[in-house]
């Protein structure tokens, strides 16, 4: 009997783990979307405030604010449609049975930084390198 079925516990099969990562992938992607459209929804209130005050943002003490509010939810927006482009790369990869795997080297990724980075396509040695 193995150690497995002695305490009752799966023994995860290249399937079983493709599974847990799409259904891990598939959560952060669900919830980057939520985030895209609270962040759309914030641009669309800053914008909308903006036209009723003065549209000059370099003398006006509001204006530099509501500037920066406006830049500061862009970028954020940006960032996370970066991030489901990555969670999108990711969950093709899990399709092609190549999730897990490095890019660059062909080793596997270690789990420790899929659970940190579930989009990452480099080894931490690979990634190292690129920096």
């Amino acid at each position: 009997m193995t150690a497995a079925r002695a305490t009752g516990t799966k023994t995860k099969t290249p399937g079983n783990r493709l599974d847990d990562a799409r259904g891990r992938l598939s959560a952060e992607r669900v919830a980057a979307a939520a985030r895209i459209a609270a962040l759309e929804r914030d641009i669309a209130t800053i914008v909308e405030s903006a036209k009723g005050g003065a549209t000059d943002d370099e003398h006006d003490a509001e204006g530099a604010t509501i500037a920066f509010e406006r830049a500061q939810a862009m970028a954020l927006l940006e960032e996370t449609r970066t991030q489901v482009e990555a969670l999108d790369t990711a969950l093709a990869r899990v399709d092609t049975g190549s999730y897990g795997v490095c890019e660059s080297c062909g080793q596997d990724i270690a789990s420790e930084r899929l659970a940190a980075r579930p989009s990452a396509t480099l080894c931490i040695t690979c990634a190292s390198r690129r920096r």
